[in-house]
């Protein structure tokens, strides 16, 4: 797809969604800055917002904190703890509601996300004449809203840029490769 400098774009972080698949496919957690400045290239941001869940302890505060030195507006909803021990935290219809009043002043509407309950909204805004991207990682990403997008990017492709590994896991990385190389 051609990307103009002068589109408009405006990016919708699908934070759960993102850090669940990070977390397991690669026991990692994302690089939202690097995702951000993949999605706006050189074109110019309008808004960024990133939907998030507060937890009881707080303690999501730090990472709430470095989206917003980002530039990204956070979105915060409580984590819904039921009877039983079910938990839920969805923003599904906060996304779709904040796209669809953005669209009007921008050209191009990013979703990071795979969740395939998006779909019916990249039908709206392209009939709508927008461009609809989405970014997520390919192997947890809905195939019916890769192909409704205009273009999809896949995190897989470029895991050092878009992935933060744990100080504990290059640890036990290096652990490993030490203990390869005195057994060879």
């Amino acid at each position: 797809m051609i990307k103009h400098k002068g589109q408009r774009v405006a990016i919708f972080l699908d934070v759960q969604n993102l850090y669940h698949s990070a977390k397991n496919l690669y026991n990692a957690r994302v690089n939202f800055s690097n995702v951000v400045e993949t999605a706006v290239g050189k074109r110019t941001l309008i808004r960024a917002f990133a939907y998030v869940i507060k937890t009881k302890t707080g303690e999501e505060k730090s990472f709430f904190e470095a989206l917003t030195n980002l530039g990204i507006e956070i979105r915060v909803k409580d984590l819904q703890e039921f009877h039983g021990g079910l938990k839920k935290g969805d923003w599904d219809v906060g996304i779709a509601i904040d796209a669809v009043r953005m669209a009007p002043g921008v050209d191009v509407v990013v979703l990071v996300t795979g969740d395939g309950d998006f779909v019916p909204l990249v039908e709206f805004l392209k009939s709508r004449g927008k461009k609809v991207e989405v970014i997520a990682f390919e192997r947890s990403a809905s195939l019916k809203l890769k192909e409704a997008a205009d273009e999809f990017v896949n995190l897989e492709e470029k895991t050092r840029r878009f992935l933060l590994v744990s100080p504990s896991r290059v640890q036990k990385g290096k652990k490993a490769v030490k203990k390869n190389n005195e057994e060879t």
